[in-house]
This record gives structure tokens, sequence and C-alpha cells, in this order.
């Protein structure tokens, strides 16, 4: 009976150890992020994988640059296309969740995520693009993490740099180069808000980019940008 008892707690305790530890290395890497800039992330990572699986020689393109050295064009079309309350929520807006699960219960399984600004940030730095409800959760709690640690421009800052804009293309400054040969300063409206529009499927944006939905979307945010508000 002992070795029964002594079982089921190894069973519970250990389980439960493993989750603390996680969101331990999760928080403590946040913090560290707060003054220093991420190497790669988890989407990059793997992205770099599927690459080299038919290509050894693959690499990323990828370049870090400062906040100041992004057009704030391109700030205003993401904030108008993504996340329009960015400035103002605590990294997660319940009303945009709220309708994203009663979608998800009309359509029988996970379609959309109703994700800010911090929350898909959350996911590139450490999780999958799988969906499912448990890998919600720990995205949500991830969230809560990076906003305890960082102000709203220093989560915008990284945000814009480790984003996935094309197969291999990761942030604003390698988009910039990819799709319009410029650097991220000097992307113009129109190009910033063809960029934004580009986010929630970026691969399939990048091989389809005569597409009519991503022209149309991009006249929308165009009329969007002016009343987005920058961190």
């Amino acid at each position: 009976m002992k070795m029964l008892r002594t079982l089921f707690l190894c069973l519970i305790v250990a389980p439960v150890a493993v989750v603390l530890a996680l969101q331990a290395y999760f928080f403590l890497q946040i913090w560290w992020w707060v003054d220093h800039n991420p190497d790669s992330t988890s989407f990059m990572r793997r992205q770099l994988s599927v690459l080299q699986e038919k290509n050894p020689n693959a690499t990323l393109q990828y370049k870090w640059v400062s906040y100041s050295r992004i057009s704030n064009n391109l700030k205003r079309a993401i904030i108008a296309s993504e996340d329009s309350n960015f400035s103002e929520h605590e990294g997660i807006d319940w009303e945009a969740l709220q309708k994203a699960y009663e979608k998800n219960a009309k359509k029988g399984k996970v379609v959309s995520g109703g994700s800010t600004i911090t929350q898909q940030l959350a996911k590139n730095l450490f999780l999958s693009g799988d969906r499912s409800y448990l890998r919600k959760a720990q995205e949500l709690v991830i969230t809560y993490m990076l906003e305890y640690w960082m102000d709203k421009e220093r989560i915008f800052e990284i945000y814009l740099n480790v984003v996935e804009w094309g197969s291999g293309v990761f942030g604003a400054e390698a988009a910039a180069r990819h799709y319009f040969g410029v650097p991220a300063a000097n992307l113009g409206a129109s190009q910033s808000a063809r960029l934004a529009v580009m986010l929630p499927n970026p691969r399939f944006f990048d091989k389809h980019q005569g597409s009519g939905y991503l022209a149309r979307r991009t006249g929308l945010i165009l009329r969007r940008m002016g009343s987005a508000e920058l961190p």
C-alpha cells in the first residue's frame, strides 16, 4: 500500500514539477529579453529545419533593427490590421477571444485564435503554429509574462523583428528588402499596409503576391492606419 501511495504521488508530482520548471524557464527567458535581443525563435528554428530538409545550405533572411529604424507606417499598419487596441489592453483582448471561441464552436474545430500582438509574440517565441486549447492556454500564460516584464514598445519591437513574413523571411528589415528592396525605415504607407495584410498567412502570400484579397485588404488597412495608436 505504501509503495502504491508513493507511486501515485510521483505520478502527480512529477508532471506538475515539469510544468512549473517550464514556466520558470519562460519567465526568466523573457526577463533576459527585456534588454537583450532574441537570436532566434521557436518559429524560426522550425522553419529553418523545414527548409534545410530540402536544402542543407538553406538560411533564413533575418536582420534585427532597432524600433526607431522601422517605419511608423509599418507600425501603424500592423496595429490597424492585427490589434487595434494594442496600446490599451493588458495583453489579451477578451472580447476577441470570445468571438473566436464562438466561431470555433460553430465550426467544431479551432479555426480562429483572436490573438493580440502580445499573444502572437508569445507563440512565435516559444510555441508552435499548431492549434489546440492546451497550446492556447500556454500562450496566455506567456502573454501575461511578456506584459509583466516589458512595456508595449519593447513587446512591439521584438514582434516586428521576429514575426514571419514569408518562406524563410523573418522580421521587418528582411521583409522590406525581400518584397520592396528597401530598408524597413523607408517603407511607404501602401507597402506597409501590404506587409501587414500578409501576416496571418505569410508563406501563402509570398507565393501569391497577385492575390485579389491581398489588394482589397491592403486598401482597407490604408484607410485605417491614420487612427492607429503607437506605443
